[in-house]
């Protein structure tokens, strides 16, 4: 049994998701006390308690403190992770509806499937673009061309548009089975072509029309080509964000009433700017989000970032503990930072 303390790092849901997935691919328990100590309302939210019973599902695991609010988990696996057709729905654990984010549960899920013996269908309901998550279009556009070089081979559609406060959101995800991932060797992007769009729902045409003009004649001013599509959409509630990609690189900035589009345009491209301007490799959630994948690996991963978060801090420390992988980060929290990642050669056969 491990024993963690949920207070350590950033203290927040990503050590619980990290667990999860490692729980279930070595098939060892653990214990998780302190549960997002570091958050306004601690303990098991909706999101939260969701990823819980959807890896808990995939893996037979046994759980004890398995509720809304809970500030400790007991979570023992009893089998190897199973390919098969999921459903989850974040409404169920919330009595009512949520929008909690389901990219965040994705990837609870992809470590653990990406090892099972065969392939698997996900479909995922509650919210797709949040605040503090990312949204559905940095997971399809950034993350998983990257988790390709690694050799994962997932695919992820967008069913319909979930924000907050209302939710209602669908993604579903196909994952193959893997037996071995292999680190890639990362790059500098050089391009100045940037993709995104600007999307409502149940809301006036003309919001996301002022979000693309903006954010496209900001790009250009700075010597980039960029194509954003305005998009209008339909969603159980009134939703805005501009979303904006490059390789290696994803931002976002939402909508909120009172908020003028062309703000949420101008903090998206800064955002952008501050990235391409320090000629890293991956952005700040890349650079955590890497780790598993890294990790799990063989060979080395070497990537640098333009800021070092306390995710990534946290996240390393905790693959220490679960793994024992060498993870070596050169640079301080907030700063630009080379990481290198040492991987321990995970493969399914070890624990079938």
């Amino acid at each position: 049994m491990l024993n963690i303390d949920g207070r350590n790092g950033e203290g927040g849901g990503q050590i619980l998701r990290t667990s999860l997935s490692l729980a279930a691919l070595t098939g060892r328990p653990f214990t998780l006390t302190h549960i997002r100590a570091n958050r306004q309302q601690p303990g098991l939210r909706p999101q939260h308690l969701t990823a819980v019973h959807a890896v808990a599902t995939v893996c037979g695991a046994t759980l004890e403190g398995a509720t809304i609010n809970s500030q400790t988990l007991v979570f023992q696996p009893q089998g190897a992770p199973q390919g098969a057709t999921y459903h989850f729905d974040v409404a169920n654990a919330a009595q009512g509806g949520s929008a909690g984010a389901v990219t965040l549960i994705w990837q609870a899920l992809l470590w653990p499937l990406l090892f099972a013996q065969s392939k698997s269908h996900v479909t995922l309901s509650g919210g797709t673009h949040v605040p503090f998550s990312p949204p559905y279009h940095y997971l399809a556009q950034v993350v998983l061309p990257l988790l390709r070089q690694f050799g994962i081979k997932a695919t992820l559609e967008l069913k319909d548009w979930g924000w907050y406060p209302a939710g209602g959101g669908k993604i579903s995800a196909v994952i193959q089975p893997t037996t071995q991932l292999r680190s890639p060797t990362l790059t500098v992007p050089g391009t100045k072509s940037v993709e995104g769009i600007a999307a409502v729902t149940n809301l006036p045409a003309h919001i996301p029309q002022r979000m693309a003009n903006r954010a496209h004649n900001l790009l250009v001013e700075a010597g980039f080509a960029p194509t954003i599509q305005p998009m209008r959409e339909r969603g159980r509630g009134p939703g805005a964000g501009i979303m904006l990609w490059l390789p290696n690189g994803g931002f976002t900035s939402l909508g909120r009433p009172g908020l003028p589009a062309d703000q949420v345009a101008e903090t998206v491209v800064a955002q952008l700017l501050a990235f391409t301007r320090s000629h890293t490799m991956v952005d700040e959630h890349l650079a955590d989000q890497l780790m598993i994948p890294a990790a799990l690996a063989q060979g080395t991963t070497r990537y640098t970032t333009h800021r070092l978060t306390r995710h990534a801090l946290t996240n390393a420390d905790l693959l220490r503990q679960w793994l024992g992988v060498s993870i070596e980060i050169d640079g301080e929290e907030e700063q630009t930072a080379e990481i290198v990642v040492s991987g321990v050669c995970f493969r399914r056969d070890n624990n079938d």
